[in-house]
């Protein structure tokens, strides 16, 4: 496997937030954080993406995708050494692998593709389509949300990945999430 895409061991609980566009993982990942007293890793696609758009005007492009995924790495390796039992993880490189095959007909870098089957999360929460979707300079799917979410859940039922649907207001989802984790606990 790709060096750059591989995660590295850590003793920590590492938790995915997982599903399509504004669905409150950042806020679910951050509120799980503080409330466990721990590190969690913000989506590395959001900053490279930003910071292309500013600098060039451009849109996220196939040649991004590899890019995206070994920033995301360097930034979960990185937090996983400062983790306190538990890891929230904002994104992981399924969704990069999700999103690329979803705006790329079909096609993911093949090292990504790799790293996907190595690379594995203890806990894996799905987010649910039933907040409000929030326009940003990056979302651009507010019509196809329903679509989008069906690609995520297929992609965890085709790796025969377990995982927690959340839903609801945030209170729902932290009570569902930390009634969750503590069964790892």
């Amino acid at each position: 496997m790709e060096k750059n895409l591989e995660q590295y061991p850590s003793n920590c609980l590492k938790v995915a937030l997982y599903g399509p566009e504004s669905t409150g993982k950042t806020t679910l990942a951050q509120a799980l954080a503080k409330h466990y007293n721990t590190a969690w890793v913000p989506e590395y696609a959001r900053e490279y993406l930003e910071k292309k758009w500013h600098e060039k005007g451009e849109i996220c492009a196939s040649e991004d995708i590899y890019p995206i995924g070994v920033g995301q790495m360097k930034l979960e390796n990185k937090a996983a050494r400062h983790a306190n039992k538990l890891l929230f993880c904002d994104t992981t490189l399924l969704s990069t692998q999700v999103y690329s095959e979803a705006y790329f007909e079909g096609w993911c870098d093949e090292r990504i593709v790799l790293a996907n089957k190595k690379n594995k999360y203890d806990i894996y929460f799905l987010t649910e389509i039933d907040v409000p979707w929030e326009k940003d300079l990056l979302r651009d799917r507010p019509n196809q949300r329903e679509v989008m979410f069906g690609y995520f859940t297929a992609a965890l039922k085709q790796r025969n990945i377990n995982f927690v649907t959340l839903k609801g207001s945030i209170e729902a989802r932290m009570k569902l999430a930390t009634d969750h984790i503590q069964s790892f606990l």
